[in-house]
């Protein structure tokens, strides 16, 4: 084996197919990353360790055709530190050579014999453009569970119903979900995948506006007697985008029944500018510890938002807001307020489809600065508005300005927001 490849080029690919390898291998080959290059092909690289593998094709000038695999977490660390020059590989028995400039490195093979054949890609699911679709998974990723008792809720489920699919997470404390398009080959697909948030993280992390994705995976069939109703996918699950693929397991099990944790309606609601909320709760967070709450008490034209640790320090900030309402405080867990605000204030793309329902959507969302992607429609919400019953009830977190929100009294049917965040209040401290 022997060819040629840009630096640049190679060490982005090396490093995002270095994100897909097992930190302990249960057995040393799978710690490697396999190199084909092909005449007239290029390179690919590629790992697998039965439950993730990742692929990257990218141009090469192949002098040699071949094949060898090398420990791939320090090929990344090599790639990342080489000058930027061509890199040449050249495979002699056992040993992968490597030369960049004046760097030159002879990297150990692994048997290749050892190691396993990657999976083959699922049936076509549909696309969906990767700029909307990272910016959907950096809204939801956050609500995930950390906690690997409860394997489903550490996943992000993609709930399909025809050309609408609503991203959902929760961690039991908040409930994100967030409905975009897509194109799907078969319209009348109903189907519930639950897609671990690593895979789906470093699947968004190659997504681009304007470049469609491809999903793919096994759509069960339809349950006899109960058309429509969702089935779960098993098995594999791929994306594709711009030359590279991850293909991960899917996590078995059953997702809550998200759609019923929103409530009809709520008897409070405020709205308050984006930018000065999140920054004023960046702020008055800065002094409470893991157990102290931030309260907001809202007063005729302005949410005053206090914080504090019991003798240590106390933080007030005032924004202006609208109200209305007989409840004018709530308090919630600053992290989980702050992910819901950045979220909302991220994507103001409405859904034009009833409440309830799994219609088309017009979604013009955008990706924030913590999207691992981008969005071809940036679409910043200008203010956020929050609904609540009372303190001790779930509040919901929207984008302001969009339909379903204010009452649009021009639709006849009511709509809902792409985006809404769900999150349990916290007991509300006595005044210091």
């Amino acid at each position: 084996m022997k060819f040629r490849v840009e630096h640049d080029t190679l060490a982005d690919a090396v490093a995002w197919v270095a994100r897909a390898l097992p930190s302990r291998p249960v057995v040393p080959v799978l710690s490697g990353l396999r190199l084909d290059a092909g005449e007239g092909e290029g390179l690919t690289l590629s790992c697998f360790d039965y439950e993730l593998s990742a692929t990257a094709h990218l141009p090469a000038d192949v002098a040699e055709p071949g094949a060898a695999l090398v420990p791939g977490r320090l090929l990344a660390e090599i790639t990342r530190s080489l000058p930027g020059q061509p890199a040449e590989f050249r495979s002699d028995g056992d040993e992968v050579t490597l030369i960049c400039g004046s760097a030159e490195f002879a990297l150990v093979s692994l048997p290749t014999a050892e190691y396993p054949a990657l999976p083959p890609e699922p049936p076509l699911a549909g696309t969906v453009d990767g700029g909307e679709l990272a910016a959907a998974v950096a809204q939801v990723l956050p609500a995930t569970s950390r906690d690997d008792t409860l394997p489903m809720l550490t996943a992000v489920c993609l709930d399909i119903r025809g050309e609408v699919m609503a991203l959902a997470a929760t961690d039991r404390y908040r409930l994100a979900v967030r409905d975009l398009n897509w194109q799907p080959a078969d319209p009348q697909v109903r189907a519930i995948a639950l897609v671990p948030a690593r895979t789906l993280a470093d699947a968004a992390r190659v997504m681009e506006p304007g470049v469609p994705v491809t999903l793919a995976f096994s759509a069960p069939p339809a349950a006899p007697g109960r058309q429509g109703d969702p089935r779960p996918v098993e098995g594999m699950i791929a994306f594709s985008s711009g030359g590279r693929r991850l293909t991960g397991r899917l996590i078995a099990g059953e997702f809550i029944r998200y759609e019923s944790r929103f409530p009809a309606g709520y008897g409070c609601w405020a709205e308050v500018p984006a930018a000065s909320l999140i920054e004023a709760v960046r702020r008055v967070s800065l002094v409470a510890d893991r157990a102290s709450p931030v309260r907001l008490t809202f007063e005729p034209g302005t949410v005053t938002l206090e914080a504090q640790t019991e003798g240590r320090a106390r933080a007030v900030e005032r924004v202006v807001a609208s109200f209305h309402g007989d409840e004018p405080v709530i308090s919630f867990n600053p992290h989980y307020l702050l992910d819901g605000l950045t979220a909302a204030a991220a994507g103001a793309g409405p859904a034009r489809h009833p409440a309830g329902t799994g219609g088309g959507a017009e979604d013009e969302a955008a990706a924030g600065e913590t999207a691992p992607g981008g969005s071809a429609s940036p679409a910043v919400a200008a203010a956020i508005r929050l609904e609540f019953t009372s303190p001790a009830k779930p509040a919901l977190i929207t984008p302001a300005g969009t339909p379903g929100n204010a009452g649009n009294e021009r639709d006849e049917v009511p709509t809902r927001p792409a985006f809404r965040y769900l999150v349990v209040p916290l007991r509300s401290p006595a005044r210091a």
